[in-house]
């Protein structure tokens, strides 16, 4: 019983496998899931996720949206182009003409009402499939690893 108990032990500190990959792939799998959801009002996960943020953060600089995104701003330049051209977003003339700030429009905060009623039903599946303690457990180690991440641990692996 001692030896089942050891080998568990050093199984679970000896990470098997490429952390990226796995991240990657359960990533690819849960926005496969809302993007399905998500197909009945047109838009993608990362563009909902986009409008969400825009209305929570007010209008914002787009060096600001992505920093809150975890993106690149080139990535956002990308996702926000489809919104932009819908009239969903507003890109207008910040604090001086060289800065632009990113705001929702009408059409978009109707938008990104209708999706959130199809975001809903997605996560209550998502956590019917997993259990909600599981849902919870990811959740926190999800903000628990950006947290020590975000404090520059990988800086030197970022070049």
């Amino acid at each position: 019983m001692k030896a089942a108990t050891a080998t568990r032990t050093e199984t679970l500190t000896e990470p098997k496998g490429c952390t990226n990959f796995k991240l990657r792939s359960l990533g690819r799998v849960v926005s496969r899931h809302y993007d399905g959801a998500l197909t009945a009002c047109g838009l993608k996960t990362s563009q909902y996720s986009l409008l969400s943020n825009v209305i929570q953060l007010g209008p914002l600089r787009p060096v600001d949206l992505a920093r809150a995104l975890h993106v690149e701003a080139s990535t956002l330049t990308r996702n926000m182009k489809p919104l932009l051209a819908a009239g969903l977003l507003t890109q207008c003339e910040g604090v001086d003409a060289r800065s632009r700030l990113i705001t929702i429009t009408d059409a978009g905060r109707a938008k990104r009402a209708e999706a959130q009623r199809l975001w809903r039903g997605a996560q209550v599946e998502l956590n019917k499939i997993l259990g909600a303690d599981r849902v919870v457990a990811l959740h926190r180690l999800v903000e628990d690893s950006l947290a020590l991440l975000d404090t520059g641990a990988c800086a030197s692996h970022e070049a």
